[in-house]
């Protein structure tokens, strides 16, 4: 169910990207998620108030590197976190597709406005076992 959260967080932040349900219906394209990494950091159980804190890390004409956290909303213990890469999907086609202009602006005003947020220490981490 963490990944249920988080997909409820990415779904509030394509809506601040003006990228929700009408988004996708008049323009006949999505967003896919083709990577992606969590890390569990603190149980969650059911009936938690939790809060998801979102970043858009980069993005360029087609593609996002979005970063979520996710944090008990009574206690502020961070519990998980989620690195995302999504690409834009022409929905008939089905194939990889350019963001609208103004889809464009709305993420440069994104990442402008975020500008004080830090870079989260679990971006771009590796999975790996090293060899002794």
């Amino acid at each position: 169910y963490y990944i249920l959260v988080f997909d409820h967080g990415t779904d509030a932040l394509f809506e601040l990207f003006d990228m929700g349900p009408d988004y996708r219906a008049r323009t006949k394209s999505s967003d896919f998620v083709v990577e992606s990494h969590i890390c569990y950091i603190r149980e969650v159980v059911e009936g938690d108030f939790l809060q998801v804190a979102s970043i858009l890390l980069m993005h360029d004409n087609k593609r996002m590197h979005l970063f979520h956290h996710m944090y008990n909303g009574e206690t502020g213990q961070l519990c998980a976190t989620i690195e995302l890469m999504t690409v834009h999907v022409d929905m008939v086609s089905r194939h990889s597709s350019f963001f609208l202009e103004e889809t464009l602006l709305n993420l440069r005003n994104y990442i402008k406005d975020q500008a004080t947020f830090r870079y989260p220490e679990q971006a771009g981490s590796v999975i790996g076992i090293k060899a002794r």
